[in-house]
């Protein structure tokens, strides 16, 4: 596909523009604009919506590393709901990591005063995400699918990208064919997408899964939030798929992270349901169900030791937690690391301990890792080290820290000087990661009614849901749930769209 997309004339491009913003701002394809678009003085009722950054076209991706990806979800999500029951595990995790990762530790402190109390509530719900980039050694190779990361909190686009995958369908049957260099109408490869749908039946699954209400009160669904969240559409589109159902009828309630100890009590009794009284109708109680946390993942969600009570005061309730604070650690990318260490003598692979060995999909799993080092004293961490020190050999190279969201990688040359700017007994918080090296994309960007045209870099996330009993280790759900496609200019090194670094996109199969 040397001629996709196809190269447009000046009217052709102010035509897909004019389509692109109405369908999306009509679709719910939608953000609350950026203070550098609107300022908060211009809008102080946050009643303005702006389209999100979306390519024009879908972009081309290799269906072999599609269908790959797609299939391999299943295995994902039993790996890592079996890691989320692994205490001994996670502890040993807590301690590589060490004192230098304050707030690895402080989730873990929670998870001790629950577990000492005694967790009521032994039913999980992972909303999983596995990102990956495609790499090609070289322009005659195979394409590979790689893991980027494995996402257990908070992840997102899920409502966006199904609406992204519907605009693209919709370019294709009615813009796309009048171009000049026009594309036959059911020519693209355009794969369904379901994630806002899909993931909704995991959240309702849960909500079935928790059994009738043991108070006097009617069940409900809290989405747990960051205040001022932009992203909210996204959010939107799940509940709107979780309320479509007539049964069971589901009560949703946003709430502020910041307003949980206000808003919630938990039933002094052994069953310790979590009670919640909307703002609006506070003569009204609901018992919660499923706690979905859009929030959490950061520091700076926990700006005082009150944010820190909130979560022990969730954590500890009968309420099915997405996640709980177990799945968010087994999300570390630390444990990434852990997970892809090459099998050797010496050094066994952990994967047999959660899969069969005889299962294929520990190959399936292994297939889709990249190389990836600790930065620990270790013999693999001090040859890290080295790497990561060295001027030439660190531009092959990624530094991440345990944080979830865009902006905390550190790039290549610059990671030796980043390293020199914090102590030594803090560089086991991080790993290593040796870069991908995707094959060449062109695309166009439209964001903020600009269009960027050039070399673009694209990033597939496959959805997963999964509900687990942590007591009987049996896995009661486990489901593919969509995807997504993030891209970048190719002169981008990170790909947050909320962020503002990268876009949304949807795929053509090649």
């Amino acid at each position: 596909m040397s001629d996709y997309p196809p190269a447009f004339t000046p009217a052709g491009g102010e035509r897909l523009t004019e389509i692109v913003k109405d369908w999306s701002l009509a679709n719910g394809l939608t953000v609350r604009p950026p203070p550098a678009v609107i300022s908060a003085e211009a809008d102080p009722a946050g009643i303005l919506a702006t389209a999100v950054p979306v390519t024009l076209f879908p972009s081309p991706f290799p269906r072999v590393c599609f269908d790959q990806a797609i299939a391999v979800q299943k295995a994902y999500n039993e790996l890592y709901a079996s890691i989320s029951q692994d205490d001994a595990f996670l502890a040993r995790i807590v301690k590589e990591i060490g004192d230098s990762d304050d707030f690895t530790t402080e989730l873990w402190k929670v998870h001790l005063r629950v577990k000492k109390e005694g967790y009521v509530q032994h039913k999980s719900l992972g909303i999983f995400r596995s990102d990956y980039m495609v790499h090609q050694d070289s322009a005659g190779s195979s394409p590979q699918i790689k893991q980027v990361e494995l996402n257990t909190i908070s992840a997102s686009f899920g409502g966006l990208s199904s609406q992204t995958s519907l605009l693209h369908k919709y370019l294709s049957l009615t813009e796309y064919p009048l171009l000049e260099n026009h594309i036959q109408s059911g020519s693209l490869q355009l794969p369904q997408n379901d994630s806002a749908a899909k993931l909704a039946a995991g959240i309702r699954q849960a909500f079935v899964e928790y059994g009738p209400s043991s108070t006097p009160h009617q069940k409900c669904v809290i989405f747990l939030t960051q205040g001022g969240e932009r992203n909210i559409f996204d959010q939107r589109h799940l509940e709107y798929q979780l309320q479509a159902s007539q049964e069971p009828q589901i009560p949703v309630f946003r709430l502020p992270f910041s307003e949980a100890l206000e808003r919630t009590t938990v039933a002094e009794n052994p069953g310790r349901q979590l009670l919640y009284r909307p703002p609006q109708t506070p003569s009204r109680t609901f018992e919660v169900a499923v706690v979905y946390m859009r929030c959490g993942y950061d520091p700076s969600d926990y700006p005082d030791q009150s944010a820190w009570e909130a979560r022990y005061h969730i954590e500890r309730s009968a309420a099915i937690k997405c996640p709980t604070v177990l799945t968010q650690i087994a999300g570390t990318k630390k444990v990434q690391q852990v997970l892809a260490t090459p099998d050797t003598p010496s050094n066994p692979s952990v994967l047999p301990r959660y899969l069969s060995k005889e299962s294929a999909s520990i190959s399936d799993l292994t297939n889709t890792f990249t190389n990836i080092y600790p930065l620990d004293e270790t013999e693999a961490g001090l040859k890290a080290r080295k790497i990561a020190n060295d001027p030439e050999l660190c531009k092959g190279y990624v530094l991440k820290p345990q944080r979830e969201g865009g902006g905390n990688n550190i790039y290549r040359s610059s990671i030796p000087p980043f390293l020199k700017t914090i102590p030594e007994s803090h560089w086991p918080s991080y790993i290593l990661m040796e870069l991908i090296t995707p094959p060449p994309v062109k695309n166009t960007i439209l964001r903020n009614g600009k269009l960027e045209h050039g070399g673009v870099i694209c990033e597939l996330g496959i959805y997963g849901t999964c509900i687990w009993d942590q007591q009987s280790r049996v896995i009661l759900h486990s489901e593919q749930a969509g995807y997504l496609l993030r891209t970048k200019g190719d002169q981008s090194e990170e790909g947050g769209v909320a962020a503002g670094f990268g876009c949304m996109d949807s795929c053509a199969l090649v």
